[in-house]
């Protein structure tokens, strides 16, 4: 009975998610709304639900989550500052005068975005509103445009400094230390956020090569697909291209390898390295005259907005954990992921598949707050490492963002796309990038070290 009413908990979750009701409160109310029945029908334990107090004192007191605020003003700030504007139109005017030089510029500025902001939304949207109206302009295929900027936006998954990465390494290390105790292991090794970054480094370079890569093969099939802006057009010497190139791309990227290397290289914790970031932001807003007391505000309005968001998902979250598990429903996942056909790989595939499905109706805080925290300890206690794995949730999440006909990617760039352009395109477009994704993951399975390796060097783990 108490089984069941778990499997209806997680059903009836997922149903009214698809109502559109808010999510921290569609996560707490159904739960107690379980709750209220378990305890009617003596199915479920109060004392579960004793433990939220500790849970909630936990969230707030965590020193890791303190670093998610200030990514998020870091990232918010840099979006106003109209730094995204000045790198692209600088990365158009050196790879224009080549096919499909629009392409990678978008390519490569998504990169850098995602390595500032971190936020799938936020990315797609600034690289629709900007380089869209330019791609199609210039006779670029709607279909190859769009994938490029809904690909490009979704690196935020997996690109560091990523807020997906600090939340996901935050639940990874609880499930790590629970998974051992379980085991009997009472010195727990630990897995943290800069393991995360490390490992989640060359796997987002490779991505970004394979879609660039994509892009020059397309200009070789269907030149006519991505043309190029003739030179004439470019009106800039290569000297002062240089300069501008140096002066537009130094700043941004000097401040992503400030904050990432400084994590990596062991000189500063996330949370400290976040608040550079932050301090960083600002400067470089101010030398790029876009640091008003208006831009200020609106900035800290935004950050609060979506840190409360984040954090009331959270509380959410743990009260259905809480009661998900009173009801026995971790023990029940446990029980049917040990007993699928193919042992550790049947459970890995299984997991990911619902992962995968669950990302077109969930946002990745959700799923890092509920999925994670269920499935985790049952996979690292079949042996699984804990960084690989984190990776391969994040790549797989980027994917299913991206997948039709409910990719949140697809959404967010319709919103800003013009009328004109069928939706059908923005699938079309998309469906090359999927499947560069599944290859990368693909390469993952086969080659666990291009995501352990780094972290391992650093670390020593």
């Amino acid at each position: 009975m108490a089984e069941i009413m778990a499997l209806l908990l997680f059903i009836s979750v997922c149903l009214v998610l698809l109502t559109g009701y808010p999510v921290a409160f569609a996560l707490s109310g159904t739960a107690l709304l379980f709750a209220f029945i378990g305890i009617i029908t003596g199915t479920f334990d109060t004392a579960f639900l004793s433990a939220l107090p500790n849970r909630l004192y936990g969230i707030i007191s965590n020193m890791t989550l303190i670093a998610v605020p200030l990514f998020i003003f870091m990232g918010v700030m840099l979006e106003k500052s109209k730094v995204a504007d000045k790198l692209l139109d600088t990365m158009a005017m050196l790879f224009g005068s080549m096919r499909g030089g629009l392409g990678i510029s978008v390519i490569l500025v998504g990169m850098l975005l995602a390595a500032s902001t971190g936020i799938v939304g936020a990315t797609v949207v600034t690289m629709g509103l900007l380089s869209l109206p330019t791609m199609i302009k210039r006779g670029y295929d709607p279909a190859i445009a769009t994938g490029s900027i809904c690909a490009s936006g979704t690196l935020g998954q997996i690109i560091p400094p990523s807020i997906i990465l600090i939340l996901l390494g935050d639940v990874l290390s609880s499930a790590y230390q629970q998974a051992q105790l379980e085991m009997g292991v009472f010195a727990p090794k630990t897995v943290s956020v800069g393991d995360l970054f490390a490992g989640a480094l060359f796997p987002g370079l490779l991505l970004v090569a394979l879609y660039i890569i994509y892009l020059i093969a397309i200009t070789f099939i269907k030149p006519g697909a991505m043309p190029a802006i003739p030179k004439d057009e470019l009106n800039i010497s290569k000297t002062e291209l240089y300069i501008r190139v140096l002066k537009v791309l130094f700043p941004p990227l000097f401040l992503i390898l400030a904050v990432l290397g400084s994590i990596l290289a062991g000189l500063a914790t996330p949370t400290e390295a976040a608040s550079v970031g932050a301090i960083g932001a600002m400067l470089l807003a101010f030398s790029q005259r876009q640091f008003t007391l208006k831009i200020l505000q609106q900035v800290m309005r935004n950050t609060l907005r979506i840190t409360s968001m984040v954090f009331l998902i959270f509380i959410g979250a743990s009260l259905f954990s809480l009661v998900f598990r009173g009801f026995g429903g971790d023990e029940a996942v446990r029980d049917i992921l040990t007993n699928l056909p193919g042992g550790v790989v049947g459970a890995m595939f299984t997991v990911m598949l619902v992962m995968f499905l669950l990302g077109f109706i969930l946002d990745f805080i959700e799923i890092t707050f509920v999925m994670v925290p269920i499935v985790a300890p049952i996979l690292f206690t079949m042996g699984i490492d804990p960084v690989w794995l984190g990776i391969m949730f994040a790549i797989n999440l980027q994917t299913s963002f991206l997948t039709p006909p409910f990719g949140f990617a697809l959404f967010y760039l319709r919103g800003v796309a013009p009328k004109e352009i069928p939706t059908s395109a923005l699938y079309r477009g998309v469906i090359p990038f999927i499947g560069i994704q599944i290859f990368t993951m693909s390469i993952l399975v086969f080659w666990p070290g291009l995501a352990t390796w780094l972290p391992a060097v650093i670390y020593g783990n």
